[in-house]
């Protein structure tokens, strides 16, 4: 496993696959997503109460796919909370090496097209250091595209911001890490919002999961089946994330929700509100539309 490295750099893995790999092209894609996520955002703002939002859960997929969901959540936090000192990204692992623990990466900074973020690096020393919940272990970070995707969205939304990226497990630890973060936050004294990096229901036979077989009534399935999820999280519920996940396997990162969660309760979060549920069958109907075969799932969703 990796120690820590000083002033080292985590450079961008899928740009160009999953967003633009071009510098200005991807800042101006980030802005553009956010901007046109403006008038649903307003229109959504008042049902979310007076708390100001603490938390989102945010798509990962390419920007064609669900980088506007992406942006309805990012934009939901920063219209409340425009100045924060950090934004702690608990992502999905998609890296297929087992791992029980939350993973940290050694990188003083990270980069995209355009843009850095600097990782803060009190916060994860102090709890590498007061808990066996974490390790650091830059083979989870390698790749891996849960954190990045949403990172030139971070850096349109909140500039100065900066970064703790966390890859989360699914396992019922979770919801203690979550906890431990936002305590381990409070007491370096910063403002933070918290984003769980996942998508839902992976449907069809390329994810070799087709319980309801193909065709448009499979697609109804796939919406419901992330429903579930959904509703474990509009109940505040962290602790039934893990479980639920694993029951019906309508989420990636079912670790990194239940951390979001945690935190966000942690913190003194009252709700959850579903701001958008879609999926990759209808965001890709109108520029490149699929049969109804394969699908995944994505929600924004407001903690606060």
């Amino acid at each position: 496993m990796s120690g820590p490295r000083d002033e080292t750099v985590r450079s961008p893995a899928v740009a160009g696959m999953f967003y633009p790999a071009d510098s200005a092209a991807c800042a101006q894609a980030a802005r553009q997503l956010l901007s046109a996520a403006g008038a649903s955002v307003a229109r959504q703002l008042p049902q979310l109460g007076l708390n100001a939002g603490l938390g989102a859960v945010v798509p990962h997929a390419g920007w064609i796919c669900s980088g506007a969901v992406a942006a309805e959540s990012i934009l939901s936090l920063a219209r409340q909370r425009p100045h924060v000192d950090l934004v702690v990204v608990f992502g999905a692992i998609h890296t297929p090496i087992p791992i029980d623990r939350g993973v940290f990466d050694s990188h003083s900074r990270w980069a995209v097209p355009g843009g850095e973020s600097v990782v803060t690096d009190s916060v994860r020393r102090e709890l590498s250091a007061g808990s066996n919940l974490f390790v650091t272990d830059d083979r989870f970070h390698q790749r891996e595209h849960a954190v990045e995707v949403e990172l030139p969205l971070i850096q349109a939304a909140w500039p100065n911001a900066e970064l703790l990226p966390i890859e989360v497990p699914p396992q019922e630890s979770a919801v203690e890490l979550g906890r431990l973060v936002a305590r381990a936050v409070s007491a370096a004294g910063l403002s933070a919002v918290y984003l769980a990096s996942s998508d839902l229901t992976h449907y069809g036979p390329n994810y070799r999961f087709a319980p309801a077989g193909v065709g448009e009534a499979a697609m109804r399935w796939a919406m419901e089946n992330d429903r579930r999820i959904l509703r474990v999280v509009t109940d505040m519920t962290p602790e039934k994330i893990i479980f639920e996940v694993r029951t019906r396997n309508n989420a990636c990162g079912g670790g990194a929700i239940a951390a979001m969660m945690a935190a966000c309760l942690e913190q003194g979060a009252k709700k959850a509100v579903v701001l958008r549920h879609t999926s990759s069958y209808e965001t890709l109907a109108a520029v490149a539309p699929q049969s109804p075969d394969n699908a995944v799932g994505y929600a924004a969703v407001w903690v606060g």
